[in-house]
């Protein structure tokens, strides 16, 4: 089955799931194509056109500077788009070598997954600030540290299916005829985790969002000069009663895209795993 017929399979008949779909590519060409959907420049300071409502001029109105709140929304989709691809590659990577390589070396196992399990047994959140605190607040530095976050997720997940894809038939007719330790790792095992890796993908790709958002919420996260979502919900919390609409829309940007990109992860999953189809198959 080839990628665009997996698609296919996985949203047919799921109404939800394919709006949520339809919203992250909206997303993803509003970050693409940001300085031509933004009518304004965001970070052009307009001392005059402070916390007007929203209306014709100013879609999403202005914030306390008199900058344009729908472009900087538009230019949040970007950091949405680069922390979310980021925090999966870095979660995957990680994750998924010291999963794989645990499960195949079973000495070298018991050591990574017992750190595995004293990193999972913090949550998520404090560990981010944990490792947030230790380093300066950078675009890269909040991909790093929810990448991490996340690897131990999948580090787990990727341990137990490795070592059943690991006494499987074909990996000892690898080992029959002389295939190395990278070979079968690579050539034989990853291809069959390509589908789970998938789905955990989407996962990550939505909780990176509500972590990305708290960090910047806490002063922690991205710059404040970089327009973000959880950024424009941190400098405008204050003016909650006399601008509400400066924390309505960021706020409402972010649970729709993570609920959309859960909606596609169920999706993914269910096209995957055949138990769930009946019983969710209209969502």
């Amino acid at each position: 089955m080839n990628a665009i017929n997996f698609f296919r399979n996985a949203f047919r008949g799921r109404k939800l799931a394919t709006v949520g779909f339809i919203w992250l590519c909206l997303v993803v060409i509003s970050a693409i194509a940001a300085p031509l959907i933004a009518p304004y420049d965001p970070l052009e300071i307009d001392p005059v056109a402070r916390l007007l409502e929203p209306g014709w001029l100013n879609l999403f109105g202005t914030d306390h500077f008199g900058r344009d709140t729908f472009s900087r929304a538009i230019y949040g989709a970007r950091m949405t788009v680069l922390i979310g691809v980021g925090s999966v590659l870095v979660a995957l990577t990680f994750g998924g070598l010291i999963g794989m390589m645990s499960a195949y070396f079973t000495r070298l196992g018991h050591v990574l997954m017992r750190g595995v399990d004293v990193l999972m047994a913090f949550p998520a959140l404090l560990m981010a600030l944990v490792l947030i605190t230790l380093l300066e607040r950078s675009v890269f530095n909040t991909i790093l540290v929810i990448g991490i976050v996340y690897a131990t997720t999948t580090a787990r997940i990727l341990y137990g299916m490795t070592l059943k894809l690991k006494g499987e038939v074909f990996v000892d007719a690898a080992i029959c005829s002389g295939a190395g330790h990278r070979s079968i790792l690579f050539k034989h095992i990853l291809p069959n985790l390509i589908s789970p890796l998938l789905v955990q993908a989407s996962f990550i790709f939505a909780f990176a969002q509500l972590q990305a958002a708290a960090l910047d919420f806490l002063g922690l996260g991205l710059p404040p000069e970089v327009p973000s979502w959880g950024n424009m919900l941190s400098e405008e919390r204050i003016y909650v009663t006399r601008a509400p609409w400066l924390l309505i829309y960021p706020g409402l940007l972010i649970v729709i895209s993570v609920f959309s990109m859960n909606l596609v992860g169920d999706a993914l999953r269910d096209s995957i795993d055949p138990r769930f189809k009946d019983d969710i198959a209209g969502v």
